[in-house]
């Protein structure tokens, strides 16, 4: 996204010369990790001469996510689940306004899958499939990320609502894709409710998670052995609005929390030009 960004940032410059000017970074609210989450189990030389560690991205999403439920349950200091769920998907594990963890990594790519991109997977895989297609570096992480994902496993589309209508079809790549996405977002959930000792909420936000109804239901359904208890109709009512989607006596409330990450942007630009 950086030399599309720059591009803006260059022509502003240029034509507002006296204007303050303000970067927010989609990195920064994951800042807060420790070393045993942002570290990789890499030669540590990497992290040193290099910067090779984890960065997370979809940051000022989940700041606005916790902000927002925070605020709405009247507590600062609970333990979040937030789950960037669109093309891009990410989830954080919150504590009290810091990240514990979250999914994406050093780049995008890595943690769940996504609409193109292939999420968590052996990384062997790629000089081997370089050899038998003939393929350089930069040919096979085009595949990686434009590639994969949801469009990669179906053939079909990398678009959730696509998805959604080949399951119902009875298709059987389209459904297959749906399992997988379903149980990868239901893997790093319960694998961050461990590391949160338990957590106090699930919020699912962005294209998937606000308006995806069938996602919903298939990584609710998948985490069944949390406690979590998916309400049918409310599933049903919640649609590109701020809602509860569990039952009453579910075990972690789940809450669709619409995103605006232009709204934090704009708070903290100005924030900082005050």
């Amino acid at each position: 996204h950086n030399p599309a960004n720059l591009v803006g940032v260059r022509a502003f410059m240029k034509n507002l010369p006296n204007t303050p000017m303000i970067g927010v970074f989609d990195t920064a609210f994951h800042q807060s990790m420790k070393e045993e989450s942002y570290i990789y189990a890499l030669p540590y030389e990497w992290y040193t001469k290099y910067g090779v560690r984890k960065y997370g991205f979809h940051g000022t999403s989940h700041r606005f996510i916790n902000k927002t439920i925070s605020e709405f349950m009247k507590r600062d200091d609970l333990k979040v689940i937030s789950c960037h769920i669109g093309s891009g998907a990410s989830l954080a594990a919150i504590d009290s306004g810091k990240v514990v963890d979250t999914s994406m990594g050093f780049t995008p790519t890595p943690g769940v899958v996504m609409g193109t991109r292939a999420g968590d997977f052996d990384v062997s895989i790629l000089p081997y499939v370089m050899k038998k297609e003939n393929k350089n570096i930069d040919e096979i992480m085009n595949d990686v990320n434009k590639k994969s994902g949801l469009l990669g496993i179906s053939g079909i589309s990398s678009d959730a609502r696509d998805i959604a209508a080949a399951v119902e079809e009875g298709n059987e790549r389209g459904i297959l894709a749906y399992n997988i996405y379903t149980q990868k977002v239901a893997n790093y959930i319960a694998m961050y409710n461990n590391l949160l000792d338990g957590a106090d909420v699930i919020c699912f936000t962005a294209g998937l998670g606000e308006m995806s109804r069938p996602f919903r239901k298939g990584i609710i359904e998948k985490i069944s052995s949390l406690g979590v208890k998916l309400d049918s109709q409310r599933n049903e009512d919640v649609f590109g609005k701020f809602g509860k989607i569990s039952t009453d006596d579910s075990k972690i409330p789940v809450y669709v929390v619409p995103t605006d990450e232009e709204l934090m942007i704009a708070l903290d630009t100005y924030d900082l030009i005050n």
